[in-house]
């Protein structure tokens, strides 16, 4: 309560006027003259009337106390013994903090951003944000709801914005353990068929059993090692690159009874394989037209290493010319088909016939070297029907079809198949989706019974014109016609020659994103995008595995023939398995080296300097028989001296906010009017006498 004034005449005239009365009564008093004194009270309570003193009281309100509350759901917490325990501290946290009215909580649940590709827990970010509208004096503690592993903890020399216990209520186990497995070292690329060599090392978070880890290794889905490693010791792997494009190594070590998750018990690395040079050997049967397109195709290609023969002079043409004068060189048959075959990764008869240039027995050698793992490209013309072809030769175990003996000769526009359109080697053909297609014709092709494969392009009266099989471990394809040199030279506006020889030469090398059915994930940000290739019909819905272990389908929609993806923004960060039918792969979202994976074990290390500091308390939720029980609060006034270990303490705010100002006048109404009518009675009292 206090006293202010609200003169009803200036300041200045107020002060002069008393002034005046002060010099009065000075000098009445002075000369003793009778009354002085009661004129000198009457005179100053009138000019007390006109400063109107006025009474004033302010009507306050308590405001709360602020008390945050930042419930840690990071994936670390996303176990399922964690989110029980989670919610049950949670639940009992409320209903201990609605007992006490003058205390307002604010829930907050700590989540990495969606647009994070690096997950952390990041608590005390969270309680910024919370109380970024609070005054600090407001605050009366913070209380977090974690496992312990928080990455965003400030040092204790730094201030947190308010003076305020912080409490830690800490999930998990004392004394956890878990196992897990990171790729330390590894190169980007590497060379198809040479030695790689990556760095790979077991971790073991807590009480460590201290016994070896067996490690599992897959690449492209495929078992190629198991090992054991050391924990916490780097272990060495060395492996060859098999093929060029996207090789996916998969490290996985074997989980332990008791540990805390075995979402980090996988580690992946892709690397990409570079062919240092295809090596190509191609063998015309005799000068023609389309030798020119082949070669030029494959010397303009600066990472194809070509070996190009032409048989010029068979062995029955005898015109007696001696072999000295000759400027041929004699074929190196034994060197090229037996002695350097497994050299080459492609092979290509382009109208090749048995004319007795190669033995019979290295036709044989071929069908080996493909079923072994070779690539072989037939390009046949109208020898191929004939008498001398080489489908009548050991070869045709690998070929895809027989021939009948004969010719078509008529004009045809080459078209896609059903298949064609499908796969992945002639699908999307420039020009192929109109109808004729926006290409050039061709006037002659092989008749063939009983394709086997694919077909992917037919001609005329849709006889088959390329075919693609499989043979053993190897691949063969098959074109049967020797006209798509009329492409390369123009012809009726030409042909995609160039980009349909270069496919089926990369389908041969067995080139990832050309197999007919194949199942890829990439990641870009945190959005997974799947890919599904195939030439049958729909595949359905793909199954995606997320890193905590939960299950979820994914709708694949057609984008064009043959391929099917889908997209979707993830919510979880780590390596995430994917699955249609009998094909599966990996695709790691987010940073590899994520801080949220590299420690999963519950502690109260990280917020026992901070709650020390602040004389909060950390202890945890759960005791050693699994039941849940969070302390009781202790509403403090005043600033907290000493430590309890027993209670959360919250300091309890003296804030208010002003709701109005009471004001009494104290020489209006009656009161003023009776303590003028004293002063000025007793006055006339004084002078009646």
């Amino acid at each position: 309560m206090t006293v202010d004034f609200s003169p009803f005449i200036p300041w200045p005239v107020l002060a002069a006027l008393a002034a005046v009365v002060a010099v009065v009564a000075a000098f009445a008093i002075w000369r003793g003259i009778r009354g002085a004194w009661i004129r000198t009270l009457a005179a100053f309570a009138l000019l007390a009337a006109l400063a109107n003193p006025l009474l004033m009281q302010e009507d306050r309100e308590q405001l709360s106390t602020v008390v945050p509350v930042i419930v840690d759901r990071s994936q670390s917490q996303q176990t399922p013994e964690r989110i029980k325990m989670t919610d049950e501290a949670l639940a009992q946290l409320k209903d201990r903090l609605s007992r006490f009215p003058n205390i307002e909580p604010r829930y907050v649940d700590a989540t990495e951003p969606e647009d994070s590709d690096t997950p952390s827990t990041r608590l005390f970010t969270a309680l910024s944000a919370a109380v970024a509208d609070v005054p600090p004096a407001r605050i009366g503690g913070a209380i977090m709801l974690t496992d312990g592993e928080v990455h965003d903890a400030p040092g204790v020399t730094q201030a947190l914005g308010f003076e305020a216990p912080v409490h830690g209520l800490i999930t998990g186990k004392a004394n956890e353990f878990d196992r897990r497995i990171e790729v330390i070292k590894a190169p980007r690329f590497g060379i198809v068929n040479e030695e790689q060599q990556l760095v790979l090392r077991v971790f073991d978070d807590g009480p460590s059993p201290g016994s070896a880890a067996d490690v599992t290794v897959k690449l492209n889905g495929d078992v190629i090692a198991t090992m054991q490693a050391t924990p916490g010791q780097d272990t060495p792997f060395s492996f060859r690159v098999p093929r060029g494009g996207s090789n996916v190594l998969e490290f996985s070590v074997a989980g332990f009874p008791g540990e805390v998750t075995e979402a980090n018990n996988r580690a992946v690395h892709v690397i990409d394989g570079i062919r240092e040079n295809l090596r190509v050997l191609l063998v015309s049967g005799e000068p023609h037209a389309g030798e020119r397109a082949w070669r030029n195709l494959l010397k303009s290609d600066a990472s194809v290493d070509l070996v190009h023969f032409t048989i010029l002079r068979p062995p029955e043409k005898q015109d007696g010319t001696p072999i000295n004068e000759l400027s041929l060189i004699a074929f190196p048959t034994r060197e090229l088909f037996v002695d350097k075959i497994k050299d080459f990764d492609l092979i290509i008869f382009d109208r090749y016939q048995h004319r007795g240039v190669l033995p019979i027995l290295y036709y044989d050698y071929i069908a080996q070297y493909v079923e072994n793992g070779g690539a072989l490209l037939i390009a046949a013309g109208p020898e191929h029907a004939g008498q001398d072809s080489i489908a009548l030769t050991p070869l045709s175990a690998v070929l895809p079809a027989e021939p009948t003996g004969q010719m078509i000769d008529k004009a045809f526009y080459p078209r896609l198949s059903e298949e064609g359109r499908k796969h992945p080697v002639t699908r999307g053909l420039d020009g192929s989706v109109d109808e004729p297609p926006h290409w050039g014709r061709w006037f002659r092709s092989v008749d063939v019974a009983s394709p086997h494969g694919q077909t992917v392009m037919v001609g005329a009266d849709n006889h088959p014109l390329l075919l693609l099989n499989r043979a053993g471990q190897g691949r063969v394809a098959m074109l049967l016609s020797d006209q798509g040199w009329l492409w390369a030279r123009g012809f009726e506006g030409g042909g995609p020659h160039v980009s349909l020889y270069r496919r089926i030469a990369h389908w041969l090398m067995k080139e990832p994103a050309l197999e007919e059915e194949a199942l890829t994930a990439r990641a870009s940000g945190r959005t997974l995008e799947v890919t599904r290739q195939t030439i049958g019909d729909n595949p359905g819905e793909a199954t995606v595995r997320y890193p905590s272990g939960k299950m979820e389908n994914l709708p694949l929609a057609q984008s064009e023939p043959g391929l099917f993806k889908a997209e979707k923004k993830m919510d979880e960060i780590g390596l995430f398995e994917i699955r249609n039918g009998d094909l599966t792969t990996l695709v790691h979202v987010g940073a590899v080296d994520a801080p949220e994976f590299k420690a999963m074990i519950s502690t109260t290390d990280v917020l026992k300097p901070i709650s020390d500091k602040t004389r909060g308390l950390v202890t945890r939720v759960s005791d050693t028989n699994g039941a849940v029980e969070v302390p009781p609060i202790l509403p403090v006034r005043g600033q907290i001296r000493v430590v309890d270990n027993d209670r959360m303490q919250i300091k309890l705010t003296n804030e208010t906010v002003l709701k109005g100002i009471n004001t009494l006048p104290l020489f209006a109404g009656f009161a003023g009017v009776g303590v003028l009518l004293l002063a000025f009675g007793a006055m006339w009292w004084r002078e009646g006498r």
